[in-house]
């Protein structure tokens, strides 16, 4: 075992990770390291393995809210999950995505309806363009794909709410900023409110996503698309 290799958690002060009521991680960099090394497709040893890392050194800095590793070590995790220093340690949660360098060597790619449809369909936070009397407007919005259309619960009287009855444009992408490449993909469709009690029962057990801006957001609408395009930017 290398040097690197034979870093060791110190004990916990309870001496069990540091968790919430499902079970992930709940410090900050703990919650970066998984949601990144799972992006890749990594198991914790193999990125241990390739930072030079003892397994349950890694697993200490995912599990315990109080790890603080030294910059060698980020670095080290950096590299291996194809990510920088400041985007681990946080430091760009206010900043949009985008604001890395564009690579010498980028493809843009329109991509097929099918691959379009998966990626829309891997849930989370979209954009959802909504025109009023004022212009159009732009809110982010928790959604799901339940029988090829676009859901999401809001309340009565805000902006997502004035969507029905209206054609709208939705938005869903993801950005690596570290290798500056991402895609993106928008829907076109008609949006409808959702009344009938079977109706809103069934996508209530099927979503997978909740509004994060919490409150009782029990109005759901449905875009119904009739244009599905989707774009990609690879190095």
């Amino acid at each position: 075992m290398t040097a690197m290799a034979a870093e060791v958690p110190p004990p916990a002060q309870n001496g069990a990770p540091d968790r919430g009521q499902d079970g992930a991680p709940v410090g900050d960099l703990g919650r970066r390291l998984a949601r990144r090394r799972t992006e890749l497709g990594l198991t914790r040893e193999e990125t241990a393995a390739r930072a030079g890392l003892a397994p349950s050194y890694l697993a200490h800095l995912e599990e315990h809210a109080g790890a603080s590793p030294n910059t060698g070590v980020l670095l080290r995790l950096a590299g291996v999950l194809e990510t920088t220093l400041n985007r681990l340690a946080g430091g760009d949660t206010d900043l949009p995505p985008g604001t890395g360098r564009a690579s010498r060597h980028a493809e843009f790619t329109v991509l097929e309806q099918e691959e379009s449809r998966a990626l829309l369909g891997s849930h989370g936070v979209g954009r959802l363009a909504v025109p009023t009397d004022e212009g159009p407007v732009i809110v982010p919005v928790n959604y799901d794909v339940v029988d090829d259309s676009v859901v999401f619960r809001t309340a009565p009287g805000t902006t997502p709410a004035r969507a029905v009855g209206h054609r709208v444009a939705f938005e869903v992408d993801r950005i690596d900023d570290a290798l500056s490449q991402g895609w993106s993909v928008q829907v076109r469709g008609d949006a409808v409110a959702v009344t009938a009690p079977e109706e809103t029962a069934r996508l209530a057990e099927r979503a997978h996503s909740e509004p994060w801006a919490g409150g009782r957001r029990d109005e759901w609408v449905r875009i119904e698309p009739f244009e599905i395009t989707g774009r990609r930017i690879t190095v």
